[in-house]
């Protein structure tokens, strides 16, 4: 292929990825080492009870911003290191509570607290998608073919629904008075409050996730059960290998493949998890890395947004995503260079 070709083809995707993945990316980067800051006046501020003969006026100084011409909020931004990173990981506070063995204490920081929850649901939903998609693959793979085009709808269902509308209809299932609580409380004869605590929330998002993703490692896996060599299989059954030997031996290291393709995908965006958050509410008691990232871009009561410290922990995410990729990366570079030798 010439390489005027290849340019024509690659070029605008090259393109489109540096306007919007490498140029955000690298601005997020330099963001986070630096701080802005409204610049502020201390101003005089007399402040009256109501009343005519018995009126009471104070007067105190705060400290207000300074606008321009254009009455907008003058602004200061100063270059302050890895000081945006200390004060999300809050290094200090975190080292304290590890070397005393609390715990629980090192929880109470938010970065910390929401690393746990976003590694324990993404270490935990992957094996689940991977097993119940395979599963799925098997049962269907080997189902009469007059049912096969219903069961593969309906199974593909909770991969259809929009990610917050499904986090949502489950949530209303169990909050409240919604029909699986009624059913649980009538079953077991007592009061349950699926949202009260964290442990039962987590649950919930834990179930949800795979629920909603293992349509799609099904789907994967139903394509590549089609390419899975049949001589190899029928040699298997002569030779008088069981149905899990022939799983073992045959259909899982052929599938090897789409396994870490799949881990792959479900790992980038399990890290990213944040529907589930804001479908199931779950804010008050389990908040993720990306969720964090989004609080500290809400503006608070006086219209700041802390986007240092925005930026720096979307840069600690971007680097635990590289991390939990790495040995992944490393097997699929290792089989590469295998198939090619």
């Amino acid at each position: 292929m010439k390489f005027k070709t290849f340019a024509a083809f690659v070029g605008p995707s090259i393109f489109l990825m540096l306007v919007f993945i490498a140029a955000p990316l690298i601005s997020v980067f330099m963001q986070s080492f630096y701080l802005t800051q409204p610049v502020l006046q201390a101003v005089e501020v007399e402040t009256c009870t109501p009343g005519f003969l018995t009126q009471t006026c104070t007067t105190e100084i705060k400290n207000q911003p300074i606008l321009d011409e254009a009455g907008k909020v003058v602004t200061r931004t100063e270059f302050v290191g890895l000081q945006s990173y200390r004060n999300v990981l809050e290094p200090e506070a975190a080292w304290a509570a590890i070397s005393s063995g609390r715990i629980g204490q090192l929880l109470t920081i938010d970065f910390w607290k929401a690393l746990r929850f976003t590694l324990t649901f993404t270490l935990i939903t992957l094996p689940l998608v991977i097993g119940l998609g395979l599963a799925l693959a098997l049962a269907v793979n080997n189902a009469a073919k007059a049912i096969r085009g219903q069961v593969i709808f309906i199974t593909l269902l909770p991969f259809i629904i929009t990610p917050v509308i499904g986090a949502l209809s489950i949530r209303w299932l169990f909050i409240g008075d919604g029909i699986l609580t009624a059913g649980l409380e009538w079953w077991l004869a007592r009061d349950i409050s699926m949202f009260a605590q964290g442990w039962t929330i987590e649950l919930l998002m834990l179930f949800y996730r795979v629920w909603h993703v293992a349509p799609f490692a099904f789907v994967v896996f139903y394509a590549g059960l089609q390419t899975v060599n049949q001589d190899t299989l029928e040699s298997a059954i002569i030779d008088g290998a069981s149905r899990w030997e022939r799983l073992r031996y045959v259909i899982i290291p052929h599938l090897m493949p789409l396994i870490i393709f799949i881990s792959l995908i479900h790992l980038m965006d399990s890290y990213r998890v944040f529907e589930e958050i804001v479908g199931f509410s779950a804010q008050a008691h389990r908040i993720s890395l990306q969720w964090l990232t989004y609080d500290l871009l809400t503006p608070d009561d006086s219209g700041n947004r802390s986007i240092s410290r925005a930026s720096a922990s979307a840069m600690l995410t971007m680097i635990g995503i590289v991390i939990l990729l790495i040995p992944l990366l490393r097997r699929t570079w290792a089989d590469h260079k295998g198939a090619g030798h």
